[in-house]
C-alpha cells in the first residue's frame, strides 16, 4: 500500500461541488483582480484570527516581505530570525535589503529560544521575526517583552500555524503584523500561491494594501513605489470555502497526532512536545531520530512516503554559505537538521494507514 505524505487533492474532492460553485461565481463576475471577492475573504480571515484586519497578498515570502517593508525596514538593518526555520523568511529579510540574524531554537518545541534573542540585538536590529514551525505556536510573551524593552516590531511567520492558540488566543494579532502562507500543501491551502498579512493596526493594514498594489490607491495615481502582490479572486474564493472546514479538519490532524504519540515507540525516538499554552494545529508532526535516514529508507522501500523539513539549515545553504561561514552559534539548527523526520499527516488519510505506519516504525527500532 502507497501511503503519500499529503494527498493535496484530497480537499478538492471533499468539497468539489462548492468549490465549483465559487470559482464560477468569480469567472461570471469579471472582477479577476482585487475585488469583493477578495475582501470578503480578507474580512472572514481576520475575524477567523481575531484580528481587525488582514490583506491578502501574493504569497508567503510577499507577506513577510511588505510587512518588513511596512516597518521602514531596509538596508543597514537587522532582523532576529529563527535559524531553522524555512529559508523564505530569511530570504523575505534579504529582499528589503536587511540582514538576518539567526538565533537557535528550545530543542523540545522546534520554535525560537526567547532566552538567546536579547544577546543577538544590536543597535541595528529592527524587527523579532517569529516563526511557529510546524503548526506549534512559539512562546509569544517573553518575545513581546524584550520587543517592548528594546522599542522593536514584531512579526509573525504564521505560514503553518492556521488556527493555532497561545495560551489560549489565536494566533493572528500579537505581534504588530502576522504573516501568512496559501500554499496548496498549507492547513489552509489556496490551488496555487496565496498569502496575507492579519493585524491590528489600520495604519499598517492601509499601507501594505498600498504598497501590495503598486503604491496605489486609484489607478495610475502612485503615492509610493509599491510591489505587485495580491491575493487573487479565484483563489479568495476558494478559501472561502475551505476556511468553513478548517476546524473540522484540524481536529483531524489532532486526532491523528493523538494515535501517533501515544503508540509511537523506540529507544532512539522523539516525538513532538507541546507545552501547556500551546494548542498547535499540526501541519506537520515530526519525530526526531538519530536513525533518521537509515529509518527513513526503511519506510521509503515499504512505500511510505516522509519528508525532511528541513535537510539544510539556512545558513549551511549555498546562498548563505560565504555570509555565515564563520557561525559556530547555531548547533541547534544542525542537530535538528540531521534528526527530524516529517511523517504523513493530514485531515483526509484515515486510521489505517496511520496505524500501518505507526507498526512499521516501532517494528524499525525493534531490528
Amino acid at each position: 500500500m502507497k501511503i503519500p505524505f499529503f494527498d493535496v487533492g484530497a480537499s478538492y474532492i471533499e468539497l468539489k461541488n462548492e468549490i465549483n460553485k465559487a470559482v464560477s461565481r468569480v469567472l461570471a463576475s469579471g472582477q479577476y483582480i482585487l475585488g469583493p471577492e477578495l475582501e470578503s475573504f480578507e474580512k472572514e480571515w481576520a475575524k477567523y484570527c481575531g484580528a481587525k484586519h488582514a490583506i491578502g497578498v501574493g504569497n508567503g515570502l510577499d507577506a513577510i516581505k511588505l510587512a518588513l517593508t511596512s516597518l521602514n525596514v531596509g538596508p543597514g538593518h537587522e532582523v532576529i530570525v529563527a535559524s531553522n526555520t524555512y529559508i523564505a523568511t530569511w530570504m523575505a529579510v534579504n529582499s528589503v535589503g536587511a540582514t538576518p540574524v539567526p538565533v537557535d531554537p528550545i530543542l523540545e518545541t522546534n520554535n525560537i529560544d526567547p532566552e538567546k534573542i536579547e544577546s543577538s540585538i544590536s543597535k541595528k536590529t529592527k524587527v523579532i521575526l517569529i516563526t511557529h514551525l510546524y503548526g506549534q505556536p512559539a512562546d509569544l510573551d517573553p518575545i513581546l517583552k524584550i520587543a517592548k524593552k528594546y522599542e522593536l516590531n514584531v512579526v509573525e511567520d504564521a505560514a503553518q500555524a492556521h488556527g493555532a492558540r497561545y495560551k489560549g488566543c489565536k494566533i493572528g494579532a500579537h505581534g504588530n503584523l502576522v504573516c501568512w502562507s496559501f500554499y496548496p500543501t498549507k492547513n489552509l491551502g489556496a490551488f496555487g500561491d496565496g498569502g496575507a498579512i492579519t493585524t491590528n493596526d489600520v495604519e499598517l493594514a492601509d499601507r501594505i494594501s498600498l504598497i501590495r498594489n503598486y503604491g496605489s490607491k486609484k489607478k495610475y495615481y502612485n503615492e509610493e513605489i509599491g510591489f505587485n502582490s495580491r491575493l487573487d479572486p479565484l483563489q479568495a474564493a476558494v478559501l472561502r470555502v475551505k476556511l468553513r472546514y478548517l476546524d473540522k479538519w484540524t481536529k483531524r490532524r489532532q486526532q491523528i497526532v493523538k494515535i501517533y504519540s501515544e503508540k509511537l515507540i523506540g529507544r532512539d525516538l522523539t516525538i513532538p512536545y507541546v507545552p501547556v499554552w500551546a494548542k498547535p494545529v499540526w501541519h506537520l508532526y515530526v519525530i526526531r531520530t538519530r536513525q533518521r535516514d537509515d529509518l527513513q529508507k526503511h519506510l521509503s522501500k515499504l512505500k511510505i512516503e516522509t519528508l525532511i523539513h528541513y535537510p539544510i539549515p539556512p545558513h549551511m545553504q549555498k546562498c548563505y554559505i560565504d555570509t555565515y561561514l564563520n557561525t559556530n552559534t547555531l548547533p541547534l539548527a544542525e542537530i535538528l537538521s540531521k534528526e527530524v523526520l516529517s511523517l504523513p499527516i493530514g485531515p483526509h488519510i484515515d486510521e489505517k494507514k496511520i496505524l500501518l505506519i505507526i507498526n512499521e516504525i516501532n517494528n524499525y527500532f525493534k531490528l
